[in-house]
């Protein structure tokens, strides 16, 4: 037989585990509610900047111009009209910088020269007595170059192009212009294929010297007035980290 204080015991145990459980049903009611609220008005909106983020689709204020970092030149606002591909929502935001660059330097190749080129700031920069006969012919390239004022605009066929070869050569660490997949179609005039680089100024950079190559063909089409598009992936590299296709049209 129990006791008083064994039964105020146990009355005492059940009502504790009851408010417990009235405590547990309601912080589940809370949460609920609160998660409920999270997913109509906050996940939403952290899903589309994260999109965003991903995706590369920012306004135009959001970009910073690539070339500023080299001279506050290039800040003058008539440079602005060289981001031709700055509210396309299907390039990542160095994609973008790649149009925009490479615009620049067609532009004003002078600038391009005695800010970048020859900046040491820049990745590529090489001391005279290190600079090889690419890295020369460059120098004499863009000094000699006459400005292109037609800005080169963002193509989307060519951008499917481009990314389908950047992707598919990434995962088997391929180099080259062949197309090895059957998904892969062709739709532009010429290519260049750029490796080991992820910085838009790099790429350039890189074909621009375009060193190894006799012909020097991946230099002149980025400074070809013939094409007037362009579509650009930057994709991972099985090899070389990252590869860049650029598909002119």
């Amino acid at each position: 037989m129990l006791t008083g204080f064994e039964i105020r015991k146990s009355t005492f145990t059940t009502l504790l585990f009851y408010h417990l459980i009235f405590f547990m049903q309601n912080l589940s009611k809370s949460i609920m509610v609160l998660l409920l609220i999270l997913s109509v008005f906050v996940f939403p909106k952290l899903a589309f900047a994260f999109s965003k983020e991903v995706n590369g689709i920012k306004s135009s204020d959001s970009i910073i111009n690539p070339l500023i970092q080299f001279s506050n030149q290039w800040s003058d606002s008539k440079y602005k009209n060289c981001n031709t591909a700055k509210n396309n929502n299907y390039l990542t935001m160095e994609e973008k910088k790649v149009i925009w660059t490479i615009n620049m330097i067609r532009f004003n190749p002078q600038l391009f020269l005695n800010t970048v080129l020859l900046n040491p700031k820049c990745d590529y920069y090489e001391k005279p007595e290190k600079r090889n006969s690419y890295y020369k012919s460059l120098i004499q390239t863009l000094k000699n170059m006459k400005p292109i004022k037609s800005e080169l605009l963002s193509d989307s066929l060519a951008f499917v192009s481009a990314r389908c070869h950047a992707y598919h050569s990434g995962i088997i660490g391929y180099v080259g212009h062949e197309r090895n997949n059957n998904e892969c179609k062709k739709d532009f005039n010429a290519e260049c294929c750029d490796y080991g680089n992820s910085d838009a100024v790099n790429i350039l950079l890189n074909l621009l010297i375009d060193d190894g190559i006799v012909s020097l063909g991946h230099r002149n089409i980025c400074l070809s007035s013939q094409y007037k598009s362009v579509g650009i992936s930057i994709q991972l590299h099985h090899t070389y980290g990252y590869n860049a296709v650029l598909d002119f049209k």
